[in-house]
């Protein structure tokens, strides 16, 4: 019988979290840099080398690749001939690996988990509790996945409860439009077959975690009905044209995993949960004899990319004019020096109830003919003028943008993923413009940020208002002033371009 004690599985998990914090998968790293090298988008492209450079930091630097650094989600096999000698019974172990891995001194990691959700939201400011799986096996060893999922790809989750006569390709191929780009592509879809509701969601969230191998199953051919459908949608999803953060291009999907289950003959339940391109987990296995061993990957096997943004624009944020912003045109590279200001959720909510009830906003907090930046930061460690810094998914400011342009003088947003109609209106009404950031490049992204200091709201935590100076932050016009949006029109040119989905599959 083996014997696992308390304080390997705790350590294991903490060093588990702190190696996917700030190392992609090799696998990973050599599909996107395959996918980088063929790439015929400029836009795809440069967003691609973005996140390939900022991994290499990371690795380098041992520090986030992503300022979302995700909720724990952790499947436990557990054997028979296992026997525990703890204290703590296994959820609470797990969660104090947890708490460690987060409040590491030398790299901490941004606490995102907020208790009683439909309520308060009070983060819980050690990023537990974890979300765990348990399942007892044959054996005489402990078995974990762990992974950390960012918010942004989590919240594209979708599930149906398709009729059995229902085509599960056509179903993808509408549905992955509708996820936008908030996920970040490229990553990996995990798609999940059969079961009930809950198992078929579980297990596309299982999927993500596996090895990508599309390459290796085109080479051999497909041996099953699953493998057919995997090599049929990465073609016909990367046909959609949606491209690398949304951007139009050739490489939507670096794979699609796929898992089923017996299910009811009355049911054909599906879900797909999409992966990131900070996709984050790990596999390790605990046999009694102590803490799991983690081997990073060696520097030499990252790819050497070199970053050209000698064609962009420059602009001065502290001199800048409201026509100003008018001249810039969508898919247009800008690099911005000077004073920005950031917010994200919780910040745009009490800024709006401010703003509704005539209460004139904090002092320091002065958008007019200023920038705000969706983000919330992870804390600055050692030299460091601030953590990593990318950007959140925009559409969750929709609702807001329009009082903020009407009543603050702003003259634009920067965040990641497209923006509804709603905002676009706005943008549109008041001449503003939007702009992104490559999500997934979160470091990089901080090395542009010089100066860093908290001017509102600060019992928000990471969602506090921080003013930002920032120089040459690289950045892509994704909605102009005219409300053109480059998240609409581009990945309708490269489907096009790519010609391979008859445009009617997608409106069905």
């Amino acid at each position: 019988m083996t014997v696992i004690k308390q304080h390997d599985l705790i350590d294991s998990i903490e060093h588990a979290l702190q190696f996917i914090s700030y190392y992609h998968p090799q696998d990973f790293i050599q599909a996107l840099n395959a996918a980088y090298q063929r790439e015929e988008s400029p836009a795809a492209k440069d967003a691609m080398a973005q996140i390939l450079i900022n991994s290499r930091l990371c690795a380098e630097g041992k520090r986030p690749i992503c300022q979302d650094t995700g909720i724990v989600t952790v499947f436990v096999k557990i054997g028979m001939d296992v026997r525990w000698e703890s204290e703590l019974s296994l959820t609470d172990m797990i969660n104090e690996g947890v708490r460690r891995a987060y409040q590491n001194v030398d790299n901490p990691l941004r606490a995102s988990i907020l208790s009683d959700p439909a309520g308060k939201r009070l983060n819980t400011k050690d990023n537990t509790p974890a979300v765990i799986h348990t399942e007892i096996v044959l054996g005489d060893k402990v078995e974990i996945d762990i992974a950390a999922k960012g918010g942004g790809s989590e919240a594209k989750a979708k599930f149906a409860m398709l009729n059995p006569s229902d085509d599960i390709v056509e179903w993808v191929l509408k549905t992955v439009p509708t996820m936008g780009a908030g996920w970040c592509p490229p990553g990996i879809l995990g798609i999940g077959i059969g079961g009930t509701a809950e198992k078929a969601m579980l297990l596309a969230k299982q999927a993500c975690m596996g090895s990508i191998d599309i390459q290796e199953l085109q080479a051999r051919g497909a041996s099953n009905r699953l493998e057919e459908l995997r090599l049929e949608l990465y073609e016909k999803v990367n046909a959609l044209g949606i491209g690398a953060q949304g951007l139009g291009g050739l490489t939507t999907v670096l794979d699609v995993k796929m898992l089923d289950y017996p299910t009811h003959a009355a049911n054909l339940p599906i879900a797909m949960i999409p992966n990131c391109a900070a996709t984050r987990h790990v596999h390790f296995v605990l046999d009694g004899n102590g803490v799991a061993e983690f081997t990073p990957p060696k520097l030499e096997d990252y790819p050497q990319i070199s970053w050209d943004v000698g064609a962009a624009r420059r602009v001065n944020l502290d001199t800048l004019n409201p026509e100003d912003v008018t001249n810039w045109k969508v898919g247009e590279t800008l690099l911005l020096s000077g004073t920005i200001l950031t917010g994200r959720d919780a910040a745009h909510k009490r800024l709006c109830e401010m703003l509704e009830r005539g209460e004139a906003l904090p002092n320091g907090v002065d958008f007019a003919g200023k920038f705000i930046y969706y983000v919330g930061p992870v804390d600055a460690v050692r030299d460091e003028i601030v953590g990593s810094a990318g950007p959140t998914t925009a559409t969750r400011m929709d609702k807001f943008t329009a009082p903020l342009l009407e009543k603050t003088g702003l003259l634009g947003m920067i965040g990641k993923s497209e923006r509804g109609e709603v905002a676009i209106s706005a943008i549109k009404q008041h001449k503003a413009v939007y702009l992104i950031a490559v999500g997934g490049a979160a470091y990089l992204v901080s090395k542009a940020i010089k100066k860093s200091k908290v001017i509102a709201f600060a019992d928000l935590g990471m969602e506090a208002i921080h003013e930002f100076v920032v120089e040459d932050m690289p950045v892509t016009v994704a909605v102009d002033s005219q409300g053109v949006s480059i998240h609409q029109i581009a990945p309708k040119e490269w489907q096009a371009r790519i010609g391979k989905i008859p445009i009617e599959i997608i409106r069905k």
